[in-house]
């Protein structure tokens, strides 16, 4: 079996060269194609961070294993990292924290265990990266949160946490303030947990949940979330644990996988071969698991595991009044370990399975919708204006234009109700929301929409617009604050 390796910049060729030693010491049937990806490659010119060559050797094998990668500051590129997860629909990040003994943390100390799965969505939410100056002092972030993209990442979610036999699956979110986007997510959500009866399904709005996790970390099991919200979860529980360096990272799609270290460069210490390779190790033994390769992941866990128990360690971690090795000696010692099994959190030994990978060969983009049950109808629109001037003169304007299709319901500054009632208390910045509905029951179409935009824009520059829908009735669209 052959897979794609990147190694990475900074420090990640030296962990990626340590990883692969032991991966050869136990003889771990892979073969690797390098690839070229990374901040070096956005610097020969390519705006993507990754070679042609590069893009269809992982599109051909399937399977992406890499190092940690930098993306130039202020270049105007896109993260090398987001854009490899998004490209290839990767759509599920599956990141474990568990206590690792050696590794001594505020929860280990107090002999409190952690074994804590996230899964957060990897696809969409802001980082779709979709934003624009609406005017010099107003940026618009677009967020979208699809159910399709939900229904994918909670479905893995679930299948993952019944195979891992988690006693509690939790979603993570911000529904109470973000109802359309994070109800959404909340509602497929409980959707798919139907099919899972023998599974404890909750949620946790993300703030209480952030607290309870510092708390009474564990309680959790494994947690699904939506994908900016998730990344910062994430990285606090790699804090609960000791680190990013000791915290795995797999994206999962359904026909490209990557497995990655997600610390950083560290470009202070690249090329000293002091850098510690566990992270980039622990994806690697999840890719096996992936893999089929149980058994080389077992033997090589248990052996890191027992290691760490030892007291070795390098120079980030660990009893500082024991010297530290270098990143080649503790691979080396790994190898060494090769046989024993800690005291603590030994890997059960399971017999490899490994198939070949059955790459699928796609002709074109796969279009997920979901089937429409309920019929649609356009009621109205939100145009986003430019102005300095007081709401009050907004709305004079705005009434100018109206027609007995369409009434002027409320002008919104930054989400907050400034008409037809408001606070002179609410500080306003020079763009306003202008919602405009439909007189009665009839609907309007976009024609009608169009002829109202082209009024307005005699007396305002119009930034943007948002058509306002119901589905049976249904509201789709946020009310403003006070409104």
């Amino acid at each position: 079996m052959k897979i794609a390796v990147a190694k990475g910049d900074g420090i990640g060729p030296e962990i990626m060269d340590a990883v692969l030693s032991i991966f050869a010491a136990n003889k771990v049937d892979l073969e690797y194609e390098f690839v070229e990806m990374g901040k070096w490659v956005f610097d020969k010119g390519y705006s993507n961070g990754m070679t042609p060559e590069a893009q269809a050797a992982i599109e051909r094998l399937g399977i992406l294993f890499k190092g940690p990668m930098e993306t130039p500051k202020g270049k105007g590129v896109k993260s090398v990292n987001v854009t490899a997860r998004k490209t290839w629909n990767t759509y599920a990040n599956k990141r474990t924290f568990q206590t690792l003994h050696g590794v001594d943390t505020v929860f280990s100390k107090a002999g409190i265990p952690i074994d804590i799965t996230i899964v957060r969505e990897n696809i969409e939410d802001t980082y779709g990266g979709i934003e624009h100056m609406l005017t010099h002092d107003v940026a618009l972030s677009r967020r979208f949160i699809t159910r399709p993209g939900s229904m994918q990442v909670i479905r893995y979610a679930f299948d993952m946490a019944q195979k891992k036999g988690a006693r509690r699956i939790t979603c993570g979110h911000k529904a109470n303030i973000m109802k359309l986007t994070d109800g959404l997510f909340l509602e497929c959500f409980y959707e798919v947990a139907k099919e899972y009866p023998n599974l404890n399904a909750d949620d946790k709005i993300v703030d209480d949940l952030a607290m309870q996790l510092v708390v009474k970390p564990d309680q959790f099991d494994v947690v699904v979330m939506t994908n900016l919200q998730g990344d910062i979860i994430s990285d606090l529980c790699a804090g609960l644990v000791g680190g990013l360096g000791f915290a795995p990272s797999a994206n999962i799609g359904d026909h490209i996988s990557i497995f990655e270290a997600v610390h950083g460069t560290a470009p202070d210490i690249a090329g000293k071969n002091i850098a510690n390779p566990t992270a980039l190790l622990l994806s690697g033994l999840g890719m096996l698991r992936h893999l089929g390769f149980r058994e080389n992941a077992a033997v090589i866990e248990n052996a890191l595991l027992y290691t760490l128990e030892q007291g070795i360690h390098t120079g980030d971690f660990g009893d500082k009044s024991k010297p530290a090795v270098n990143t080649t000696e503790f691979a080396q010692a790994i190898i060494a370990n090769f046989g024993r099994v800690p005291e603590q959190g030994m890997r059960p030994m399971m017999e490899n399975t490994v198939e070949n990978l059955a790459v699928c060969r796609l002709e074109k983009n796969t279009m997920m919708v979901s089937k429409e049950t309920s019929e649609e109808k356009i009621v109205g629109i939100d145009v986003f204006i430019e102005s300095s001037e007081n709401h009050d003169a907004v709305a004079r304007k705005c009434l100018q234009h109206t027609t007995d299709l369409f009434k002027l319901v409320t002008i919104s500054n930054r989400g907050t109700q400034v008409w037809p009632k408001g606070s002179v208390f609410t500080n306003l910045v020079n763009q306003y929301t202008c919602r405009f509905e439909s007189v009665g029951d009839q609907g309007v179409t976009q024609i009608d929409l169009l002829e109202l935009q082209k009024r307005l824009t005699q007396d305002f520059k119009i930034c943007s617009t948002e058509l306002l829908n119901e589905w049976d009735g249904k509201r789709s669209y946020s009310l403003a604050q006070g409104q």
